[in-house]
């Protein structure tokens, strides 16, 4: 039997999800194929480094991650991602068209502070 390779000894599944459904995330890096996503080839650029999107899914992976279905704006994809690959984008004003994500708007202190 192969050993399975763990990108980190932290457990996340511990605590609750870093993001809830509906938020506003960032891709923190470039996402290409690896041959899991079907319709593509491998290697197609899925996500841009930058762009952002909104959690539609929260799973697991190996027992030890979330893995947070994104649905992409720009792109249209949807991607399974980690949180380490992934940024809050903290908008100040929440739209009545987007889907509540359950966290509260930061305070205009925070606002200014991420800016």
């Amino acid at each position: 039997m192969t050993n399975i390779v763990r990108d980190s000894e932290v457990v996340e599944l511990n605590g609750p999800p870093a993001f809830r459904y509906g938020e506003r995330v960032r891709a923190r890096r470039l996402v290409r194929n690896d041959g899991t996503y079907a319709g593509k080839e491998i290697g197609d650029l899925l996500v841009r480094k930058g762009e952002e999107g909104i959690v539609v899914s929260i799973g697991t992976f190996l027992q030890q991650f979330y893995i947070y279905g994104v649905e992409f704006f720009e792109s249209g994809n949807r991607v399974g991602m980690k949180r380490r690959e992934l940024d809050p984008v903290w908008a100040g004003i929440e739209d009545d068209d987007e889907l509540p994500s359950g966290r509260p708007a930061p305070s205009s202190r925070m606002a200014e502070a991420a800016r």
